[in-house]
Order: structure tokens, then sequence, then C-alpha cells
């Protein structure tokens, strides 16, 4: 009699993590989305936006050697000189590991700095992390070409 109930909360238990592990999985598609949400938020920034799609332990580097956690990276968006305008990206390459995927690519943009025009052509490399079902922006590095 105790084998069968032993045997169900196995079952079970393979059952949990492999449900867990499938909402956690990531594929390619989730990863254009994210890029694209995240680039669609530096063009139009908004806090709330912002903080829905980055961690709470989000690590951001700029080209010029900046770096920022998750609520100055949100603060210099909404209220800081700089204004993006449009963004382009190409040469663009995804890698998943388990609940982690790197997105690299060269980011073509326009922008405002204090109102003047500027035109940005750097590297950038992101890392997002999928936790409960959703990819969150972990970390992000643009470098200069």
């Amino acid at each position: 009699m105790k084998k069968p109930i032993f045997y169900t909360v196995v079952l079970a238990l393979i059952f949990v993590a492999s449900c867990s592990n499938q909402l956690n999985s990531i594929n390619k598609d989730e990863v254009v989305k994210a890029v694209d949400a995240l680039n669609e938020a530096l063009v139009h920034p908004e806090k709330e936006k912002l903080k829905k799609i980055t961690s709470e332990n989000l690590t951001y580097g700029h080209s010029s050697g900046i770096l920022e956690n998750q609520s100055e990276f949100i603060d210099a968006l909404v209220n800081g000189p700089f204004d993006f305008l449009s963004i382009a990206t190409s040469q663009d390459q995804i890698t998943i590991y388990d609940n982690t995927a790197i997105a690299r690519h060269i980011m073509t943009a326009k922008g405002a700095n204090n109102g003047e025009p500027v035109d940005v052509n750097i590297g950038i490399m992101l890392v997002f992390q999928k936790r409960d079902g959703q990819l969150f922006l972990l970390a992000r590095q643009a470098y200069k070409l």
C-alpha cells in the first residue's frame, strides 16, 4: 500500500519541477521581444514600465564607463539630460543558457543631449533572466566601436 503513495509523490514532484522549468525556459522570440520592449522604453521612458522590465539587481553600464543600478538608470532616463529619439539594432546575436539569455547587437540611435542632436553608434550586451515566467534585464554593458 505504501508504494503507490510513494510513486504518486515522486511523480507529483517531477511534474512540479517540470512545470517550473518550463515556466522559466526561454526561447529566442521572447528575447527579441524583450530587447524591443527595452528599446521602446528607452525612447519613451516611463518609470513604471522601466521598473517592470528591469531587475531590482540591475547593473547598467554605459560606454563612457558610468555604471548605474536600477533606480539610477530609471531616474537618468526619466529626468536626465539625454533623450533617445530613435533606436535601431543590427548584427543581433542571442545565446540562451537555462533561464538566462545574452543578447548582443550594434545600436544606432538618434538622440538629444541637453537639446543638442547626438548620433549614437555603440555595441551592446544585454543579460536577461527569466523569473516567474517573465524576462527581466539583469545587466547591460555598452562599448565604444
